[in-house]
């Protein structure tokens, strides 16, 4: 852990402030020199001569201790049980100068010592200071030491962490196995655990097991009710789960597996019946990314309804909350929580506007219009900046490109591109912005550019395999995906990727049907083609790409028909549950494969 100076006014925290920055150096000089100290601190045989006043106004603890009636005059030395001498300088300092020196190495017996103390402000810092040092190694310790110290907020912050980066803990914690089988269960049940699927949560319960057998397989029980058994394949149920050495011996497990397999054996039987994700074993999680899809153009006009999807319940809900003005061909990108629609096309007009919706608080405002009039435009998020680039603006193919500062809410123009692009797409990978494909008014293209925010300057690569307008571009793992569009000829299927190491595009599995001016988004990890248009019609339907399997599979389709949208993924909403399924609405459909 890095060192880390808390300082409470700097910060702006006026937590049991008293005096100002100037009194409080006087005070410290005459503690050092010794100058009209009326008491003295000991810890551990060292004494630390001090004003009463001065720790008073610091802590309610010494200002009882101080002016109790019985010792207020005659209480000179004061010693105090359990606290360090070296812990006892930081505090003594922090009340002194409302700064302190916080590290790994202290940590851990600071914030005790300043709760018994009732050292308010530094009970703070040292919290502040273990939610920054947050990471997957050691998140359960951080998370367990908050609670014994009724650290409520610590509490809540490291039990995000946890929930949302649960994989990540998988793979290199240790404190996981050394959890109760009550700690284990309270992170396999949670509805806000961030898995997959409920193959990691089996996993994870084996595992734990696995480490002392003798002493935890007499807990398969309670640990397997944790996982959502009607959500795993009745393939993996029956080979992975029911078949397994601890569920096998125990005879305790039969009910919950014979209760299993009816509600597996019901739902494979009767294909068309939807999953009843209200049942108990098959309730989906809170899933931590929301995928947004906003406007389009839908039965022959421009839409502005606005649908989510629920990566755990395989469930498109429309929201409540929609803008006035309805376009397609737009862009749409999410920064700080906050939705920007950018440009489109209404079927009249050209837009430069921006409008922002905050998911949060529920409503639309108006942001800086753009330079130019932008529809078929690209966008993109790198840095703090949001990037426009290309379209059309009614009369011209742009290579001109923008970009847009949130905290002054303005535009700037950058750099133009090499080519004139609309209806290509665009995405960011290491630093670098990636356009691929679109049209320049004569042909559909299969070029490709990337931008350099630190030279200010756009690079040609290597070209496409296809030409491609209408196409949908994504970064995924370490490479670019080209996906669907319009050849000139036909709409595509094909997809194919792009190393930035060697600068070559390779084709890999097609899609399902041909798309052109969809959505595509990045969530739970699996790249995710959202409606467009197939050549005869707007389609609603959705398909996802996992790169591990190679496969591509069929989600749920939206609610309505469109082309033309845009979407973009909102990751730690707080309100997250206002945007997935509910159990007031219709079941979600079960994900399956098409092979």
């Amino acid at each position: 852990m890095e060192s880390d100076d808390y300082e409470e006014n700097s910060r702006g925290r006026q937590l049991g402030k008293r005096f100002s920055i100037h009194s409080c150096l006087v005070y410290d000089e005459m503690r050092r020199f010794g100058q009209l100290c009326d008491a003295v601190i000991k810890a551990e045989r060292r004494e630390f001569p001090i004003h009463r006043a001065i720790m008073s106004a610091c802590s309610p603890y010494f200002r009882a201790l101080f002016t109790n009636a019985l010792d207020s005059v005659e209480k000179r030395e004061v010693e105090i049980p359990g606290v360090s001498a070296d812990i006892m300088q930081v505090i003594i300092d922090y009340a002194y100068t409302r700064r302190a020196r916080i590290d790994g190495s202290n940590v851990e017996q600071l914030l005790p010592a300043a709760d018994q103390l009732l050292v308010h402000g530094l009970v703070t810092g040292c919290c502040d200071f273990l939610a920054g040092q947050l990471e997957a190694e050691n998140c359960i310790g951080i998370l367990n030491f908050a609670r014994a110290y009724f650290c409520h907020k610590l509490v809540k912050t490291a039990y995000r962490f946890l929930m949302h980066n649960f994989s990540e803990v998988l793979a290199s914690s240790s404190e996981y196995n050394d959890l109760s089988v009550e700690g284990v269960c309270e992170i396999l049940s949670s509805d806000d655990l961030n898995v997959k699927n409920e193959e990691m949560t089996i996993a994870a319960l084996f595992r734990w097991i696995d480490c002392d057998p003798e002493n935890r397989k007499c807990h398969i029980v309670p640990l397997l009710r944790t996982v959502r058994l009607g959500l795993l394949s009745t393939k993996f149920f029956v080979e992975k789960v029911k078949s397994h050495p601890y569920v096998k011996e125990s005879v305790e497990c039969k009910p919950l597996i014979i209760e299993t397999l009816k509600f597996l054996y019901n739902l494979d039987i009767n294909e068309d019946k939807a999953l009843d994700i209200t049942n108990s074993l098959a309730q989906p999680r809170v899933p931590h990314e929301v995928m947004f899809v906003i406007g389009g153009w839908s039965g022959g006009a421009p839409t502005n309804i606005v649908e989510t999807y629920d990566t755990r319940a395989d469930k498109w809900i429309i929201c409540d909350s929609k803008d006035e003005v309805p376009r397609a061909y737009h862009g749409t990108v999410t920064i700080d929580l906050k939705i920007f629609v950018i440009g489109g096309f209404d079927g009249t007009q050209y837009f430069n506007s921006v409008r922002c919706f905050d998911p949060v608080a529920k409503t639309w405002s108006e942001a800086a219009p753009m330079n130019s009039k932008r529809c078929y435009v690209s966008t993109a998020v790198l840095g703090a900046y949001i990037y426009a680039m290309g379209g059309y603006d009614g009369h011209t193919r742009l290579n001109t490109a923008e970009h847009y500062f949130p905290g002054r809410n303005q535009w700037s123009l950058i750099a133009p591109m090499n080519q004139q692009r609309s209806d290509a797409d665009a995405t960011t990978l290491q630093g670098k912005i990636y356009i691929c494909g679109g049209s320049n008014g004569q042909e559909c293209l299969n070029t490709s550019e990337y931008y350099d925010p630190r030279t200010n300057q756009w690079t040609s690569i290597t070209p496409m395999r296809n030409r491609r307008s209408g196409v949908g571009v994504i970064a995924y793992g370490d490479q670019i995906y080209a996906l669907g569009g319009f050849n000139g000829i036909a709409r595509m299927n094909t997809v194919e990727r792009y190393n930035p190491l060697t600068d070559r595009w390779q084709t890999i599995q097609e899609m399902f049907d041909p798309r052109t001016n969809f959505g595509v988004e990045v969530i739970d990890d699996m790249i995710f083609t959202v409606g467009g248009f197939n050549a005869v019609t707007s389609i609603s339907n959705v398909e996802c790409f996992d790169k591990n399997s190679d496969e591509w599979f069929d989600a749920a389709d939206m609610n309505i028909d469109r082309s033309g949208l845009s979407a973009c993924v909102v990751n730690g909403l707080p309100n997250v549950q206002d945007y997935t399924f509910k159990e007031t609405k219709n079941p979600g459909s079960k994900q399956t494969g098409k092979k």
